[in-house]
């Protein structure tokens, strides 16, 4: 095992953070202290957050397919009956790929976070499909930064309806659209894993 060890100058900087560091918490009472410590973590995810690119990408890109497995692996450990990509296949490649649809990836200091993906149903309606965010990134509103690209895709593409569904056991998911304005509506397809069908016009 590689160990790490400071140089004396390293030494003496990490000395002068220390003494920092006191200086702000020693005029504090300990209620203040948990409030800056909380601050200054929020300071951090916001600067985090802040880092996140979202870019369309092509579906088969290795990024793209990373998470796509990550997703589907999750998928597979949090759905009661277990998940088979093979028995869900609403959005193959070619539709998730202009001008069929569109995909993206969500990309922290160049490594992918996170993906979702829009296709076409019909001149008027779009669909939003596999809005995934790696454990790693959440708390970044990354899924939400995910679902205004495609949803501003999806008026480019002049589509006024968009539609998704979901299973059950994903309750931050049924959170997040209905936060952004989807409602629940009656099943609109046959797909074996979903409990929950959303709308939300444009």
């Amino acid at each position: 095992m590689r160990r790490a060890a400071l140089t004396s100058k390293g030494r003496v900087e990490w000395a002068a953070y220390d003494r920092l560091a006191a200086s702000l918490l020693e005029p504090l009472d300990a209620k203040q202290r948990e409030r800056l410590v909380a601050a200054m973590g929020e300071v951090e995810r916001l600067l985090r957050a802040s880092a996140v690119d979202i870019v369309f990408e092509s579906p088969p890109s290795a990024d793209a397919r990373w998470c796509l497995d990550c997703y589907f692996r999750e998928l597979a450990e949090r759905f009661e009956s277990g998940f088979d990509s093979a028995e869900d296949p609403s959005a193959p490649e070619e539709e998730l790929t202009p001008p069929a649809g569109r995909f993206v990836v969500a990309r922290l200091k160049s490594e992918p976070v996170g993906c979702g993906a829009l296709k076409r149903v019909d001149e008027t309606t779009g669909e939003i499909k596999r809005v995934w965010t790696a454990p790693s990134a959440r708390g970044l509103v990354v899924a939400r930064r995910v679902l205004q690209k495609l949803e501003a895709a999806a008026r480019e593409a002049s589509l006024t309806i968009l539609r998704l569904d979901t299973n059950r056991a994903l309750n931050e998911a049924h959170a997040l659209y209905r936060k952004e304005g989807y409602r629940e509506i009656e099943r609109f397809n046959d797909n074996p894993y979903a409990h929950h069908w959303f709308e939300k016009w444009l």
